[in-house]
């Protein structure tokens, strides 16, 4: 009997080393890598918020009549394509970003003054990856529950983040920790 034992704690834990030596340093995790469906959707990552947090807008609008009430948008990157970019400036084919949509309060609890984050009301992403896209990147909108997303017509999104992101379609000019990194890189690309 104890030699059972001893070999079923023996087979577990090379088990457990197999597993840490396939999913160890160097490896993508399977959530921060794009997963599509045979309809060529692009699977929503579920651990997004385990990523790589880049920045918050408030309120941020790319056309001059914006029609909602101000949100927080959060960005997070897979952890694997932001240790890319910070030792070249440049972003790897399947980098995925995720861009999550917040309502913004003003009233609640003891706060007397300013914003704070409420409750969820989109998610996006985008994808680098042309061995799928022609055009490198694609954009994709998940609403509040969708699992999968079809990839947005270009005049939604590429177009803009091809004009006027800084660098490789991505807007790092409103990422404060990225934007010297593109800069000491020289793959920093002001635009308007």
């Amino acid at each position: 009997m104890r030699t059972v034992m001893v070999l079923i704690v023996a087979a577990a834990a090379a088990f457990g080393i197999a597993g840490f030596v396939a999913n160890g340093a160097g490896s993508q995790r399977s959530d921060s890598v794009p997963q599509y469906t045979v309809q060529n959707q692009l699977v929503r990552p579920q651990n997004y918020r385990e990523w790589i947090y880049l920045s918050s807008g408030l309120g941020m609008a790319y056309s001059p009549n914006p029609n909602s009430a101000p949100l927080f948008t959060n960005v997070f990157v897979a952890p694997e394509a932001y240790r890319k970019f910070v030792a070249t400036g440049t972003w790897p084919e399947k980098t995925m970003f995720v861009l999550e949509e917040r309502a913004a309060s003003s009233k609640g609890s003891i706060n007397q003054g300013g914003h704070f984050q409420g409750e969820l009301r989109g998610i996006a992403a985008s994808v680098k990856d042309s061995s799928r896209f022609p055009s490198k990147w694609a954009y994709f909108n998940f609403g509040l529950d969708a699992k999968t997303a079809s990839p947005n017509p270009p005049e939604s999104c590429w177009n803009c983040h091809n004009a006027h992101g800084a660098v490789d379609n991505t807007f790092v000019q409103f990422y404060p920790t990225l934007k010297p990194i593109a800069m000491k890189f020289g793959t920093y690309k002001p635009k308007e």
